[in-house]
C-alpha cells in the first residue's frame, strides 16, 4: 500500500485562549459535530494568521492604515487557540505508522491530538514530525489543537532569567527578541511595525505509511573548470518497515517530462531498524552530454531536471514516489590576494564564480514582503522576483531578521537564474549559547540546509545579519557569546549537509583582522556612512566602495497613492512632515537625515508631491551612482576591486517611507529603473570632477557659488561590460549649456574588454568659455550638460545611455525642455527640444486593483536629439491618463489621455 499524505488545511477554527479556564482542553465545547462555543470563528484560510482572521472578522482595524498599529498591540500579548477536526480513512488507519508534519508554528506553541499532549514547538523556522501511534487515530472527529502562547511575554520571562542584553537600537525592537527563534523583524524595525503574529503560518499535513521516503539528496555536482563534467549522486532516507520494499528506481527527467536516465537498484533495508535508514550512493552517474549546466541571469539558461525516487516492492508496486527538481552548476565564493592595491590598499577579492566564471553581483536585500506571511502567494513572490530580473539584478540576499522563505521563493530563484545569499535567521544583536538554545539553532539550521540545499541557485549561507558589526560599534559588550553559533555550529552543518559545497560566510558584514567588519580590502561591508552613521554626502558613494557591498542605500517616500492609501482619507495629516507621516517613517533620526540630505541637494518645499518625487530623484541618483561606480571598480582578473552591490532593500513589509526601491504595492521607484540600467549587460559611467579655488571638505561633484569658487571640473568615462565576448562600440559625448545654445560633440571608437570595466575617456569638461571681463567667474561648466551613449558598431544599436548633470541640483534652472509625448498602442516615445532631468512617467487607471502598471524604462534623462522609447507592460484597469513629473515639474502633469 503506498504512503498516503492529508493536508490538514480545512475546518479550522480559532479563538482567543480563556486563561480562567484551566486545561485548554476544556475549552473545546462540541455538539452534534459542531464546535458549539460562540468564542470559536471559522478560519478564513489555512495557513492562518490571527491578525488577519481579526481583521477579517471585523474584531481589530487594518494595522496598516492610520496609527492603528498602536490599536491592536494587545493581540500580540494573549494567548490564542487553533482547532480542527479530521478524518482518517480505514485504509490509512490500517497502515503501521503515521506522522504528523507541522512546517511552520508561529512560534511557541502545544500541540495536542485527541487530547494528549503531542508536542511543544518553540522555534518559528523550524519543522516538527511526530509519530502518532495507529491507535490514537479515529476513523473521523479526531482533534488537532494548537496552543499558540504569546512569543513577546516569552521573550521577557526568558529576558528576566538569563539578563539583559543589547539588540541593535530602540527602533530594532525589544531586545528581548535574542532569546526566541521567531522573526525579529516582528518587535518591530527601522521599516516595520511592531506586529507580534501567531499562528500556524505553514502547511500541517498527516503522512500513513508502511515504509516512506523520508528525504532525498540528489547531489548534482560539477568538476571544477574547465571540465565542467556533470555528475549525479543519489542518497534517499526511508523510514517505517524497511522489509517490505525490494528496490529503488532512480529516474532523470528533463522539464518537459522526457526520460534521460533511469536504473533501478536492489536494496535490502536493515529489518531490525525502529529509526530511519540512509541508503547513501545509490545511483552515481557521469551525465557528460546529457544534461546542460544551470548559469545566473545574463549568463546562460537555467537548464532544471527532476530526479524521480521510487520504492517498489517484490512485485514492482511503487510504495512511495519523491520527486525532487535540481540544476548542475559550480558555486565558489573566492577569497584570494589582489594583485595591486586600489585606493583603501592591497586585500583579498570577496568575489563569487558560477561554473568556474567569475561574476559581478548585482542586486537588492530582501526583507519579509508583508508582514502576515500568509498573506502572500506563490504568484507574489513570482512577481518581486520577476521585478529583479526584468530589472538586470542577479543575486538577492535573504536578510537575517526575516524567515527562511517557503519553497516556492527558492523555486522561482532557480527558474529566474537569480542566486541567492542566504542569511541564518540572526539580526543585530547579543543571541545567548547557552547548551538549550544551540541545540535548537543546531536543528533549524539542519532542517533548512537540507530543505535549501538543491537549489542551483542557492550561493551561500551565512551566519548572521550585523552581530559582529554592532558589537564593535558599540565598544561596551565584551563577549559575543554566540560565536560559538556562526563560527562552529553553522559552518559545521553547512559542510556536513551540503554536497556539493555551498560557501559558508560567518557574518554580514565579516572580513577584517579581528572580524573588522569596516575593512574595505577583505570580506563584505555594509556601507552606512551615507544616510546613517557619519552621514556622509552621498557623492562620495564613488570613493566608498569595498571588496563587495552587501547593504548601502537611501530612503524615499513611496507613490503617492501608497501614502493616500495610509493616510485613509485624513487630508490634514497630507504634508510631508505631518504626525501620521511619521507613524510611516521608522528611520532612526529621518527628520535631520532627510532635512540634511535633501537640503544639500534639492530645493525645499512644502507641496507634498513635489516632496515625494523630489525624495525620489535623490534615492535614484545616489543608488545608481553607487551601482555605476562600484561597477567601474570590476577591473579584470586580480582587480576585482568591488565584485558586488547589493541595494538595500527591494522591498516592503507594509506601507511606508523606506530604503525600498518598489514599494509595499509593488509600485517601483524611480530608483528601480536606473539602477536596471546600471545592470545592463553593457553601461556606460561618468564622474565629474569639480576644481575649486581652495581645498575644501564639499563633494567632488559640487560647484561652488561662495566662499570657494568653482574654477574647473574634469570628465571620466567608462564603459562596463558583463557579458563573455569584447564589443565594438563607439562613445558619442555630447554637451548642452542649459543658459545658451552651445553644445559639444566627441566621438570615440572602442573596445570594450569582456567582464570587466574599460577605461574610455578622461578630459577637461568641455564648456563655453568664460565672458569676456570676468576672469573670477564661476566656470561656465556649472550650466553643463553630459550626455554619453555606447552605441554597436555592428548594428547601430544604443547599448547604454548616462547623463552627467551639474550638481547641487538645488542651484541648477531647469529649463522647460518642450517634452513632446507620442502614445501608439503600448509604446510611448519621448522627445525633448531642451535638456530634461528624471522624467518618471506614471499611468492612472480606472482602478487601483490588480499588478501596478510596469515600464520597460521609466525615470529617464532625455537630450536634444536622442529621443527614447519605451514600452508599458499592462496595468489593471482601463488606462485613463498618462502623467509625467520631472525636474522642473515635480507635481508632474497629464501627456496623454486614453
Amino acid at each position: 500500500m503506498q504512503a498516503h499524505t492529508i493536508s490538514l488545511d480545512r475546518g479550522w477554527h480559532w479563538k482567543e485562549r480563556d486563561t480562567s479556564i484551566a486545561l485548554v482542553n476544556d475549552e473545546i465545547q462540541l455538539k452534534t459535530g459542531a464546535l458549539s462555543s460562540k468564542d470559536w470563528s471559522p478560519a478564513t484560510s489555512f495557513p492562518s494568521e490571527i491578525h488577519v482572521e481579526l481583521v477579517k472578522a471585523k474584531r481589530i482595524p487594518d494595522p496598516f492604515v492610520g496609527f492603528n498599529e498602536h490599536a491592536v498591540q494587545w493581540v500580540g500579548e494573549r494567548e490564542w487557540l487553533y482547532l480542527t477536526r479530521f478524518g482518517v480513512r480505514s485504509e490509512d488507519r490500517d497502515k503501521k505508522s503515521h506522522t504528523l508534519v507541522f512546517e511552520g508554528l508561529d512560534t511557541t506553541c502545544d500541540v495536542y491530538l485527541n487530547g494528549a499532549q503531542i508536542l511543544v514547538a518553540d522555534n518559528m523556522f523550524r519543522t516538527y514530525t511526530v509519530s502518532v501511534p495507529s491507535q490514537t487515530l479515529k476513523n473521523s472527529g479526531n482533534e488537532l489543537l494548537l496552543h499558540f502562547r504569546s512569543a513577546k511575554l516569552v521573550a521577557k520571562a526568558l529576558e528576566k532569567h538569563f539578563g539583559r542584553v543589547r539588540a541593535g537600537s530602540t527602533n530594532l525592537g525589544d531586545s528581548s527578541r535574542v532569546y526566541v527563534r521567531k522573526a525579529q523583524y516582528c518587535w518591530r524595525w527601522y521599516w516595520g511595525p511592531e506586529l507580534m503574529t501567531c499562528g500556524p503560518y505553514r502547511p500541517i499535513k498527516l503522512i500513513s505509511y508502511n515504509v516512506r521516503i523520508d528525504s532525498v539528496h540528489a547531489r548534482a555536482r560539477v568538476s571544477p573548470a574547465p571540465e565542467l563534467a556533470p555528475s549525479l549522486v543519489v542518497d534517499a532516507t526511508l523510514s517505517g518497515d524497511l522489509s517490505l520494499f525490494h528496490t529503488v528506481a532512480i529516474m532523470l527527467r528533463d522539464r518537459t517530462g522526457g526520460l534521460l536516465r533511469m536504473e533501478q537498484v536492489a536494496l535490502a533495508g536493515d529489518v531490525n531498524r525502529t529509526s530511519a535508514q540512509e541508503f547513501q550512493g545509490i545511483v552515481n552517474w557521469s551525465l557528460g552530454d546529457i544534461v546542460k549546466l544551470w548559469w545566473p541571469v545574463g549568463y546562460g539558461t537555467q537548464e532544471l531536471y527532476d530526479v524521480e525516487v521510487s520504492i517498489l516492492d517484490k512485485n514492482g508496486v511503487a510504495l512511495d514516489v519523491h520527486t525532487q527538481r535540481i540544476g548542475f552548476r559550480r558555486v565558489e565564493l573566492i577569497q584570494e590576494p589582489l594583485q595591486k592595491a586600489d585606493r583603501h590598499g592591497k586585500g583579498t577579492t570577496f568575489l563569487f564564480a558560477v561554473n568556474g566564471v567569475r561574476m559581478f553581483m548585482g542586486g537588492s536585500n530582501w526583507i519579509p514582503a508583508h508582514n502576515f506571511l500568509t498573506e502572500l502567494r506563490p504568484e507574489d513572490y513570482r512577481a518581486w522576483l520577476t521585478l529583479m530580473r526584468d530589472g538586470n539584478q542577479n543575486m538577492v540576499r535573504l536578510w537575517g531578521g526575516g524567515v527562511y522563505e517557503p519553497d516556492c521563493f527558492y523555486d522561482i530563484c532557480d527558474e529566474l537564474g537569480i542566486l541567492v545569499w542566504q542569511d541564518f535567521q540572526f539580526a543585530c544583536g547579543v543571541y545567548p549559547a547557552h547548551e538549550q538554545f544551540v541545540e535548537n539553532v543546531r536543528l533549524e539550521a539542519e532542517d533548512n540546509v537540507r530543505r535549501l540545499r538543491r537549489h542551483p541557485s542557492i550561493a551561500l549561507f551565512c551566519g548572521n545579519n550585523e552581530d559582529y558589526q554592532q558589537v564593535l560599534q558599540w565598544g561596551d559588550v565584551s563577549d559575543l557569546p554566540a560565536r560559538l553559533i556562526y563560527e562552529d555550529v553553522l559552518p559545521s552543518v553547512v559542510s556536513q549537509l551540503c554536497d556539493p559545497p555551498v560557501p559558508y560566510h560567518p557574518g554580514s558584514p565579516y572580513g577584517g583582522q579581528g572580524w573588522d567588519t569596516s575593512d574595505p580590502t577583505v570580506g563584505d561591508i555594509h556601507q552606512w556612512d551615507i544616510w546613517a552613521g557619519k552621514e556622509r554626502p552621498w557623492q562620495e558613494y564613488a570613493f566608498r566602495n569595498g571588496r563587495f557591498v552587501s547593504e548601502f542605500g537611501m530612503p524615499s517616500f513611496p507613490d503617492v497613492k501608497t501614502v493616500d492609501n495610509w493616510l485613509d482619507g485624513d487630508v490634514k495629516e497630507r504634508w510631508a512632515q505631518s504626525k501620521l507621516m511619521a507613524q510611516h517613517n521608522r528611520a532612526g533620526s529621518h527628520e535631520r537625515r532627510f532635512a540634511i540630505a535633501m537640503n544639500e541637494n534639492l530645493r525645499l518645499t512644502s507641496d507634498l508631491e513635489t516632496h515625494i518625487y523630489n525624495t525620489q530623484i535623490m534615492q535614484s541618483e545616489a543608488v545608481s551612482l553607487a551601482y555605476r561606480a562600484w561597477r567601474r571598480e570590476w577591473r579584470g582578473r586580480g582587480k576585482e576591486y568591488t565584485a558586488g552591490a547589493l541595494i538595500w532593500q527591494l522591498n516592503d513589509c507594509w506601507p511606508v517611507v523606506s530604503w525600498s526601491i518598489v514599494d509595499f504595492f509593488r509600485r517601483p521607484k524611480p530608483a528601480y529603473y536606473t539602477i536596471a540600467r546600471e545592470l545592463k549587460p553593457i553601461s556606460v559611467g561618468i564622474l565629474r570632477t569639480v576644481i575649486q579655488n581652495r581645498d575644501n571638505d564639499r563633494p567632488k561633484q559640487f560647484y561652488e557659488f561662495g566662499a570657494f569658487r568653482s574654477v574647473s571640473a574634469t570628465l571620466e568615462v567608462w564603459g562596463a561590460n558583463s557579458t563573455l565576448d569584447a564589443r565594438t562600440v563607439r562613445l558619442e559625448l555630447r554637451c548642452f549649456d542649459l543658459l545658451s545654445a552651445w553644445t559639444h560633440t566627441e566621438v570615440l571608437d572602442a573596445i570594450l574588454l569582456p567582464n570587466k570595466s574599460t577605461e574610455l575617456l578622461s578630459i577637461p569638461c568641455p564648456c563655453p568659455p568664460l565672458p569676456e571681463g570676468e576672469p573670477h567667474a564661476v566656470t561656465p561648466s556649472h550650466s553643463v550638460v553630459v550626455g554619453a551613449r555606447l552605441v554597436s558598431r555592428e548594428t547601430g544599436e544604443v547599448l547604454a545611455r548616462y547623463t552627467d548633470w551639474p550638481q547641487p541640483f538645488r542651484h541648477v534652472d531647469f529649463p522647460d525642455p518642450a517634452l513632446h509625448v507620442e502614445v501608439a498602442g503600448e509604446k510611448v516615445s519621448v522627445r525633448v527640444e531642451k535638456p530634461l532631468k528624471g522624467l518618471f512617467l506614471t499611468v492612472e487607471t480606472d482602478c487601483d486593483k490588480g499588478e501596478p502598471a510596469r515600464w520597460t524604462d521609466n525615470a529617464l534623462d532625455v537630450l536634444p536629439g536622442d529621443p527614447q522609447t519605451v514600452e508599458l507592460r499592462r496595468a489593471g484597469g482601463t488606462y485613463v491618463r498618462l502623467r509625467a513629473a520631472y525636474m522642473g515639474c515635480e507635481q508632474g502633469r497629464v501627456v496623454h489621455e486614453w
